[in-house]
């Protein structure tokens, strides 16, 4: 594809892989580059399930968003939610209810140009761009503040983020639970080494624009506070509520990656 299009700004690094380019390119989506591709073959040979990672992520996302419309949330915080590729969170809800609103927060430049874009004819959806570790300056974003109603329940989704906060995410989660009324919901997913070495990939990850801290079942059961984790907890992506025979095929603990769970502020 062509190195420079009008969801690529000026400032974009073409010569330094990014994470959420990457996850679009294993997703199937089209805004990636070349070094982004050869990052992703990097990946996959130190780590070979690296793919069905992200595969088994990405349902994990759709059954979550479907779950919190079956629960009445009607708005969604999306935190470092990438580019919005293949099963994005609007599409999703806004086909379950078209008055559905989401607010997306990454950092990523192609990722907030191409959102932008996408969401320009969107009166309910945005992209803010903004770090998630600053809660305050996400929470209080214009676009932030027009689409979400903060006196009605939020589904805050935390899909593969959590893992690259390398400081203090217990504090930075805990922020935003804060900012949300009771029958909230709160959406995480996180890589783990509990079942396997994961220094290669981490290692291998180290060499995009990004780091990330693969975390034990506690340290992540942690990021949820006190809210009350929904059956069947903090499990792998593949177990939680599963309604697809695809998402638990030739699947397993080692293969998944990942823990996740969703807890409802009580």
């Amino acid at each position: 594809m062509s190195q420079q299009t009008n969801w690529v700004p000026t400032s974009v690094d073409l010569e330094k892989p990014s994470a959420a380019r990457a996850y679009d390119y294993v997703l199937g989506g089209n805004h990636n580059f070349t070094v982004d591709r050869e990052f992703v073959r990097l990946v996959h040979e130190r780590h070979p399930d690296s793919k069905h990672f992200a595969l088994q992520n990405r349902a994990f996302l759709r059954r979550v968003v479907l779950f919190l419309i079956e629960q009445g949330v009607r708005q969604f915080l999306d935190l470092g939610s990438g580019i919005p590729t293949v099963g994005n969170v609007h599409e999703i809800a806004q086909a379950a209810d078209p008055s559905a609103r989401v607010v997306y927060v990454d950092i990523e430049h192609v990722a907030v140009a191409h959102s932008q874009l996408l969401l320009e004819d969107n009166e309910h959806a945005a992209m803010v761009h903004a770090d998630i570790t600053r809660p305050g300056l996400v929470l209080n974003d214009p676009d932030t503040r027009r689409v979400l109603d903060f006196d009605q329940p939020v589904g805050i989704l935390g899909i593969t983020i959590g893992h690259y906060i390398l400081d203090n995410p217990e504090g930075v989660f805990a922020a935003y639970r804060d900012a949300v009324p009771a029958g909230s919901y709160l959406a995480l997913s996180h890589l783990t080494d509990d079942f396997i070495e994961l220094s290669d990939f981490t290692e291998a990850i180290g060499h995009s624009q990004t780091a990330v801290l693969p975390r034990s079942k506690a340290e992540i059961a942690r990021l949820f506070g006190d809210w009350e984790l929904v059956e069947p907890g903090l499990v792998m992506t593949s177990q939680w509520r599963p309604d697809r025979e695809e998402d638990t095929r030739e699947t397993s603990e080692q293969r998944d990656g990942l823990y996740a769970g969703v807890a409802r502020k009580r």
